[in-house]
């Protein structure tokens, strides 16, 4: 276990976080520099992403509720001051601005559920902007474990369905962008995937543009999994087990249609290399 974090919890509502404490645990089981799931990320580098998404979110929900919105700065803006720390000042500044978050969340408690807030390109509900860094505890806890280590809690969590409806209506369409890329001309991509009991999500792509949704489960599906598994599919990740997915469309159509779910973890490479690489000197621990 890594030292110097275990009380660094304080000032994240457990209710409110659910999953903080087991992303920590996760985190705490490993050095800075060991390798994770997510491509050329290191468990530092998932620590300097989450801190950046924690400011990133509530600065822009704490603007919004003080009247004078901002927009959303992008990833190098926001993580270029966090890869120039060390590791002990970084995961205090992970749980600085976790605890920022918190105070944010609550304070917009008092905001209708239904105010649209921009983010990104898009907007997002109020309520969505907490569950958002919930989702990132979740993806970037399996990043640090994978499936057989993954902490209880974050597992149980990707099979919940407030998992795959924040992954579809909150975020949306930046998940295929970068699959959508790599289309041929006069290409198309339309596909279900389906979990048992629950809506199928169907996306579809093509040199306009792509949409993702939730509908009614209807005809065949192009895949059939489980709600964890197609989780971690939307956000370009492949569970441990592959048998996880079943489907009969053939190599040529399901291998389209994982190459369109590419997600924003292949996408942020470029970043994932610099913050691998350009920083300073350590310790190999979180001390």
């Amino acid at each position: 276990m890594a030292p110097g974090i275990p009380g660094a919890v304080a000032g994240v509502d457990d209710e409110r976080f659910p999953e903080w404490r087991p992303f920590v645990d996760a985190v705490q089981h490993r050095g800075p520099d060991a390798g994770t799931w997510c491509e050329a990320w290191t468990v530092r580098d998932i620590v300097i992403h989450q801190a950046g998404n924690a400011e990133e979110l509530a600065r822009v929900l704490g603007a919004h509720l003080e009247g004078e919105p901002v927009g959303t700065r992008g990833f190098e803006e926001r993580e270029a001051p966090l890869r120039a720390l060390g590791d002990a000042d970084l995961w205090e500044a992970l749980t600085d601005r976790m605890a920022t978050l918190n105070r944010v969340a609550v304070a917009a408690d008092e905001v209708s559920a239904d105010t649209d807030v921009a983010w990104t390109g898009r907007t997002m509900k109020v309520p969505w902007f907490a569950e958002h860094m919930r989702e990132e505890l979740v993806l970037h806890g399996w990043d640090i474990t994978g499936d057989p280590d993954l902490p209880t809690a974050l597992l149980a969590a990707l099979a919940e369905p407030w998992m795959t409806t924040h992954s579809v209506l909150a975020v949306g369409r930046p998940l295929l962008a970068k699959g959508a890329k790599q289309l041929a001309p006069g290409e198309q991509i339309d596909a279900r995937l389906r979990v048992a009991g629950t809506d199928d999500v169907v996306v579809s792509a093509d040199a306009d543009g792509t949409t993702i949704a939730l509908e009614d489960p209807d005809g065949p599906a192009t895949l059939e999994t489980d709600a964890a598994a197609r989780v971690l599919l939307l956000w370009g990740r492949r569970p441990a087990n592959p048998a996880r997915i079943c489907s009969r469309v053939g190599p040529e159509a399901l291998g389209r249609v994982r190459r369109l779910l590419s997600g924003y973890c292949s996408a942020a490479t470029e970043t994932c290399r610099l913050s691998s690489f350009d920083r300073p000197a350590r310790r190999s621990r979180w001390c």
